[in-house]
């Protein structure tokens, strides 16, 4: 399946539409899709605690999900007020994991991993390995978010 494509831009902590000469660019592999599935911000939890200042969160097109109950997105907003800490990059690999649990139950892929890191002083690090039922044996994903102040 082909989608528009989609690039990081870490620095600004954002995606964007990617353009090759003059035109969309197609993205043929699943970085599209890992860049939506971690980067749309899901509803948060009846237990979770909100960063101050927000609301519980979603996207508007989970409203005409083909499954009652089917969620986009990941947790990982609510993180954004987080200190660096152990139990903040274990939250941040379960939600980016919670997140991405879609493409082995779809068997787009065979396994998901995900390892979240602080390479440096606010900085969080995703790196996303998925490894493909067939073909392509292995795809792997990094992205930085950088806290600001």
């Amino acid at each position: 399946m082909t989608d528009i494509g989609l690039f990081w831009d870490s620095p600004n902590w954002r995606a964007d539409v990617a353009i090759a000469k003059g035109d969309l660019a197609a993205d043929d592999g699943l970085r599209t899709a890992v860049i939506l599935s971690l980067f749309t911000n899901a509803p948060a939890r009846a237990d979770d605690v909100l960063p101050a200042g927000t609301d519980r969160g979603g996207w508007w097109g989970d409203a005409l999900a083909r499954q009652p109950g089917e969620i986009t997105g990941s947790r990982l907003w609510l993180l954004s007020r987080e200190k660096q800490l152990s139990s903040v990059l274990n939250r941040a690999r379960a939600y980016a994991a919670e997140a991405l649990k879609w493409l082995v139950d779809a068997k787009i892929a065979a396994v998901v991993r995900v390892n979240a890191t602080n390479p440096r002083d606010g900085v969080l690090a995703l790196s996303v390995e998925i490894d493909r039922p067939a073909g392509p044996g292995r795809e792997v994903y990094d992205f930085l978010w950088e806290a600001t102040s």
